[in-house]
């Protein structure tokens, strides 16, 4: 899959694609990314790409011939459309399943926006998506553009183990439980020192339900929103509603 990303800051974008285990994805080719400086897309001597907003009011707004100058340019490479995505505070909440539907596709143009925004003209005749990162507002389109390519990245295959991807909070509609590992036991509080015995007996079958039941109890806590759309869709057994209703949380 192939995503073009038009920036104003091309090199926030290279160091990601180099680290860590999603570098698999970009150096496999099975994600292959695509940086458009918006800049070369100005034609005047000051490449200028904003302009003061009609009707007055604070800030700078993204100019429309620059970008679908760059856009058009997108297109011609890429031979093809694909869908042009716009990061706003007013969009659709980035989430697992927004992440698997691009995972699942061919890629993307992601516009990446800054000062006040982009001139709604260009939202109006290009933007096909348009996608938050949450309730708070950056200083530009680029993080949320790089936490999708990671978050897209992670499901390719043979980045990850499946099992890994799949125990992951959201995956299965609930936030993942706790995690432990070596040593067994800490000095300090003794609340706090073990490793839960249940992950040291070997016995399968009780790890995965006291991992499942972890996952209920913090989820229910934290989010109990999420536990409403898993009823909602018919996610949890009996055995999962029995112990929620037993639990204090």
């Amino acid at each position: 899959m192939r995503f073009d990303v038009v920036t104003l800051f091309p090199e926030l974008f290279a160091p990601h694609q180099a680290v860590g285990v999603t570098r698999r994805a970009f150096e496999s080719r099975q994600i292959e990314v695509r940086l458009w400086q918006l800049r070369e897309f100005a034609v005047d001597a000051y490449r200028r790409i904003d302009d003061r907003p009609f009707g007055g009011g604070p800030g700078m707004v993204m100019l429309v011939e620059p970008l679908e100058r760059a856009l058009a340019a997108v297109r011609a490479e890429r031979g093809g459309h694909g869908p042009v995505v716009h990061f706003t505070p007013a969009g659709r909440r980035i989430n697992q399943a927004c992440v698997s539907e691009f995972a699942g596709g061919e890629g993307a143009v992601l516009i990446c926006g800054r000062y006040e925004g982009v001139d709604q003209r260009f939202i109006d005749r290009h933007v096909d998506i348009e996608l938050s990162l949450g309730d708070f507002v950056l200083s530009g389109g680029e993080l949320p553009a790089l936490a999708l390519l990671d978050a897209v990245a992670r499901l390719q295959p043979g980045v990850l183990t499946e099992a890994s991807h799949q125990q992951d909070s959201f995956s299965a509609g609930l936030l993942e439980g706790p995690q432990y590992s070596r040593p067994e036991t800490l000095a300090g509080p003794v609340e706090t020192a073990a490793v839960p015995p249940v992950l040291l007996s070997g016995h399968h079958a009780e790890i995965a339900r006291w991992r499942r039941e972890r996952a209920l109890e913090l989820t229910a806590r934290r989010r109990p929103d999420l536990i409403d759309a898993a009823r909602t869709r018919h996610e949890l057994t009996a055995e999962d509603e029995r112990y929620l209703a037993t639990t204090r949380l």
